[in-house]
């Protein structure tokens, strides 16, 4: 059993994980992003929880709408930006699965645990 508690810290923080799956927390700036048009997890499915904030989520060329409360899957290999449209922090929880970072925040290979 692991256990953790979310924090939103700003930038992008892995929280805990395993083999299997993992989670972490990211706060971006009113006006920032994360990702680009070329951001994609080729070997992870990425689960967006919107705790709190506004924002828009751009996937594969379509953009989403994103608000507290909000809960979107990003497939393995699809592109993907997360921008903060709104004046606060957007506060996200995301979980992959597998595992897509390291505990360091740098991007596993895919395929690698």
């Amino acid at each position: 059993m692991k256990q953790a508690s979310v924090t939103f810290a700003n930038g992008f923080h892995v929280l805990t994980g395993d083999a299997h799956s993992q989670a972490a927390s990211m706060v971006i700036a009113p006006g920032g992003s994360e990702g680009g048009p070329d951001n994609a997890h080729r070997g992870a499915d990425q689960w967006l929880y919107i705790e709190s904030g506004t924002g828009e989520a751009r996937v594969n060329g379509h953009v989403y709408p994103l608000d507290a409360g909000a809960l979107m899957l990003i497939q393995r290999g699809d592109r993907h930006e997360i921008r903060n449209t709104g004046a606060t922090p957007l506060k996200t929880l995301n979980v992959y699965v597998p595992p897509a970072y390291t505990s360091d925040g740098d991007e596993r290979p895919a395929g690698k645990s």
